[in-house]
């Protein structure tokens, strides 16, 4: 048996060798017609345009959500038929592929339209084109420079690998399902993140309030207004010059270096910093251990952490050190968070261009007693560690995909 014309995982009971034959001898290809995004309305007839493989690509799309209204030559999908983009910016991203998978939805221009023969399966050619030794195929055919082309010639050209139909229903099957997986969660994920946006609006107090729409039981005083700098003690991070002096990084006793890039927008930091900083440079640093909130001053302006393990800490961020009242971390760095977000509206063009230690120290804060902090820091850390949970099976799910689809085509 022939190892390059068949996969490394196959379901079981099947073991025959793929056939190969070129693309043109199995299929019938068109052309999308006439219309571009600038054709699009609010509502009216539902269109696929080629920009929503890259913007939204789909293995089977079944939901549209752009329309236009219809001309005469419009060019509407019988369903099953797989689409390829004839242009786009790179001979990578025109090398996909996705299922029309209803009747009635118009094919915009710039589409490859592709019928196959009834023994080759619609899912099953959409993913082997995207994935498959056919993708470096198409992508050594596109053509162009700032712009690439792929033309129907092109692709009747590409050698396709194929097994029995049923082995190719059973694949596509197989990626339909874990699709649909993972849009579940994608689904989950975003209705958890609108609600965490709609209580982060309602549990803290809109500008020029002082007290909350939402609260908890038992709470009623009025949250106290105070500057940022009379309530938290902070000071910048530092990292010794020249920055690039090599021996300022990595080696025997290294540890974890905070800068910008390394604070995510999800009140976290990356789980590796770029740099490591060396033994060395650590006494000419700060210190920063974990569970302090940090907020970058240069770049990102106004992005929050609260340190998940000990770090030294770069001279682009502020690290809040103390409080003169008891605070709850969590809730600060939301407070912090909140208070960046209404200094970007008022700022020109919504955008911070710079903050000083001094600015940032005459912002007025709310703050509500330690016991009503910690329901409110609890509350959205359970709600911030659920939306993580969702968010790492979605990944897991998505590694689990590529490697199937590295290992069950050809």
């Amino acid at each position: 048996m022939n190892p390059s014309r068949t996969p490394s995982v196959r379901f079981k009971g099947y073991e025959d060798e793929w056939e190969e034959r070129k693309l043109g001898e199995l299929a019938s290809f068109s052309k999308g017609n006439g219309y571009t995004k600038n054709d699009l309305v609010e509502f009216g007839d539902p269109i696929i345009l080629y920009g929503r493989l890259y913007t939204k690509y789909e293995t089977v799309i079944e939901k549209v959500d752009t329309f236009v209204n219809k001309k005469d030559n419009s060019i509407i999908s019988e369903g099953s038929e797989v689409i390829v983009p004839a242009s786009g910016e790179s001979s990578e991203d025109i090398s996909r592929a996705s299922v029309v998978g209803k009747s009635g939805l118009i094919l915009g221009g710039d589409l490859n339209i592709i019928k196959p023969v009834n023994y080759i399966d619609s899912i099953f050619l959409a993913l082997t084109i995207s994935n498959g030794s056919q993708q470096q195929e198409m992508s050594k055919r596109a053509q162009g420079k700032s712009v690439v082309h792929l033309h129907n010639s092109d692709l009747k050209q590409v050698n396709l690998l194929y097994p029995k139909l049923e082995e190719q229903q059973k694949i596509g099957s197989f990626f339909k399902k874990l699709d649909n997986t993972i849009s579940l969660h994608q689904r989950k994920l975003n209705l958890l993140n609108e609600q965490k946006k709609g209580f982060l609006q309602k549990m803290f107090p809109k500008n020029g309030e002082i007290i909350p729409e939402i609260r908890f039981a038992g709470f009623n005083d009025d949250w106290e207004e105070r500057k940022l700098g009379d309530h938290a003690k902070y000071r910048r991070g530092s990292f010794p010059q020249p920055y690039g002096n090599k021996e300022w990084y990595d080696g025997e006793g290294a540890m974890p270096f905070v800068q910008v890039v390394d604070v995510t927008n999800k009140l976290t930091l990356v789980e590796n910093t770029k740099q490591k900083i060396s033994k060395l440079a650590q006494s000419k640093s700060v210190f920063v251990p974990k569970g302090k909130v940090v907020v970058t001053l240069q770049g990102s302006i106004g992005r929050v952490a609260i340190t998940q393990y000990d770090s030294f800490v770069d001279r682009t961020l502020l690290i809040f050190e103390d409080y003169e009242k008891e605070t709850d971390e969590r809730f600060w760095a939301y407070t912090i968070q909140k208070k960046f977000e209404i200094e970007k509206l008022k700022a020109p063009g919504g955008t911070i261009k710079t903050i000083t230690k001094e600015a940032l120290s005459s912002f007025n804060v709310h703050l509500p007693k330690f016991e009503e902090q910690q329901k409110i820091g609890s509350f959205f850390k359970q709600l911030d560690d659920t939306i993580a949970l969702h968010q790492r099976k979605i990944d897991e799910l998505k590694l689990m995909k590529k490697s199937m689809l590295q290992k069950m085509f050809v």
